[in-house]
Order: structure tokens, then C-alpha cells, then sequence
């Protein structure tokens, strides 16, 4: 664990939390929640749409700085980690508790004065993610399937905000999410296998072997190729965002079968992590840009 040195100053203090609540994480949700919104049915007025959003950030950051207190050990044990703020000691943990508590004591409220369906659902995702999702990850290598459940709530919850219903297309919004984390997740566990295994987190290459972990890496992207292209037929998305989910899952299909070539779990889980990185903005963009022309 890094040498602690608590921050000192109003400035630095603040810094530290705004990092608690994993900003770039927070850049994808907007996306994915924005693209929902986008293109459900329906119209929603500017005012909802700027509470949506700002409600939706703040859930987030609330669920990134609770994770962040409840493994602020385990984050000093892995490089990755190790220099955010509580693992450093920059910050006390009951400030960051506190913090990521009012974040939640704000936002909720937030999300249902946008709509019931809405704020269920975002009550729904921060509770399995800190309350489920979070002390599970150091008991069993299933956490990622659970984690991606409220990892996967943001787009859905933009479709509730325009119609306060969940249907067909929702769904299919949820399953893209859902299916795009496993890979994503397996990648990044295969690049950091050891150090997750030194924090005591049970991620599957760990568990299972680098051989089965690419097989639901594989498995799971396969389903996300017609998951993804079935917003066309539902009428939810055009050719043209059909054609950029069809080549973009081959694509991050493909990368999982190179993988096969070689056992190295750890460079081929890093490519596959920065593949996924780059694929779901660049499907959700054609979605969005979909509906514009």
C-alpha cells in the first residue's frame, strides 16, 4: 500500500472525492443513458432531461465512491489502484463514506421526480452494486455477472425517463450493456490477473483457467452480435446502425478468437480490454447519429 499522506486544502480535498467518483466511468454513462433517451418513444422536455442526467452521474458517483471505501484495502494491493486516494491514505475514509452517501441522498430523489420506473431502477443499481456486487467480487468469479446488471441499468433508465415504461426495446438496450461487460470484464481480469489475486478478488482467469475465461469471453460476445442488431427489426434503429453492430461485434469477436492462437492470458486480455473500450462508443454513436438522420 502507498505511503499515506492526507490531502490538506480545500482544493485538493475536492479533487480527491471528484476522483472517488471515477469520472471517465461517468462520461460512458451519460452516453449510454443520452442514447436511451434518444431514441425511446416519446418526448421529454429539456428540464427532465438535464435532472436525468445530472441524477444520473451523481448515482453513479455515489455507487463508484461507496466501492471505493469498501475496497479501499484490497485497491492497495494492486497497482492499478493503489495511488487512488483512500489506498494512499489522501483522504479519511469516513469523508468518503459520507461523501458518497450524500451523493445518494441527492441523487435518488432525483431520478424519481423524473419518473417512479426511473428511480426504482436507479435505487435498484446502487444497491447491487455496493450492497451485492462489490463484497462479492472476493468470493466468487460469478460477481462480474451480477456487477453487470446495474453496469448495464443506464441506457435502460434513459428509455424509462421518455416513456416511465420498460419494453422491448429497453431490454434489448439493457442485453447490450449487459453481454458488452463480460468480455470487457474478462479482458481486463486476464491483463490484471495477478494483482487481482493479490487484493484476494476472485476474477475468472484466476479461478478457472486464462483457456475457460476466453471461452466466455467468446460465448458471451457471440450472443452480443444479434442482441445488439435487434433494435432494427423492433424499428428502435435503421440500416445504418445495423450495419456498425454487425461489423463491430464481428470485429470484437474476432479478437477473442486471436486469443485462441497463444495461452497468454495477459497481453491478449489487454487488447481485448481496449478493444471493448472503443467498441460501445462507437456502437452507441451510430445509434445516436441513427436516429438523427
Amino acid at each position: 500500500m502507498a505511503t499515506a499522506t492526507l490531502t490538506v486544502g480545500v482544493f485538493p480535498v475536492v479533487r480527491d472525492l471528484v476522483s472517488l467518483t471515477k469520472p471517465r466511468v461517468s462520461l460512458l454513462v451519460i452516453l449510454t443513458c443520452a442514447a436511451g433517451m434518444a431514441i425511446a418513444p416519446g418526448s421529454i422536455g429539456l428540464g427532465r432531461i438535464l435532472l436525468m442526467m445530472l441524477g444520473m452521474v451523481l448515482v453513479v458517483g455515489s455507487a463508484n465512491v461507496l466501492n471505493c471505501y469498501l475496497e479501499r484495502e484490497s485497491d492497495g494491493l494492486m497497482r492499478r489502484t493503489e495511488k487512488r486516494a483512500l489506498p494512499a491514505g489522501r483522504l479519511p475514509p469516513p469523508l468518503a463514506l459520507g461523501f458518497g452517501l450524500a451523493l445518494a441522498t441527492v441523487s435518488l430523489p432525483m431520478l424519481l421526480s423524473v419518473n417512479t420506473a426511473t428511480g426504482l431502477l436507479g435505487i435498484l443499481a446502487l444497491f447491487l452494486y455496493v450492497g451485492v456486487y462489490t463484497p462479492m467480487k472476493s468470493r466468487s468469479p460469478e460477481a462480474m455477472v451480477v456487477g453487470a446488471v446495474p453496469g448495464a441499468l443506464p441506457p435502460l433508465m434513459g428509455w424509462t425517463a421518455v416513456t416511465a415504461a420498460v419494453d422491448a426495446g429497453a431490454l434489448v438496450l439493457f442485453g447490450i450493456l449487459f453481454l458488452w461487460q463480460m468480455p470487457h470484464v474478462i479482458g481486463l481480469s486476464c491483463y490484471r490477473k495477478a494483482e487481482y489475486v493479490r487484493a484476494g478478488i476472485r476474477v475468472l482467469p484466476a479461478v478457472r483457467g486464462d483457456r475457460m475465461a476466453k471461452w466466455h469471453a467468446l460465448g458471451w460476445a457471440m450472443l452480443l452480435l444479434p442482441v445488439s442488431a435487434w433494435l432494427v427489426p423492433l424499428g428502435v434503429a435503421g440500416p445504418l446502425y445495423g450495419t456498425a453492430a454487425i461489423l463491430l461485434g464481428l470485429a470484437y469477436v474476432a479478437v477473442i478468437l486471436r486469443g485462441f492462437r497463444s495461452e497468454a492470458g495477459e497481453p491478449w486480455g489487454r487488447r481485448l480490454f481496449l478493444v471493448s473500450l472503443f467498441y460501445l462508443p462507437l456502437l452507441f454513436m451510430s445509434l445516436m447519429f441513427d436516429a438523427l438522420v
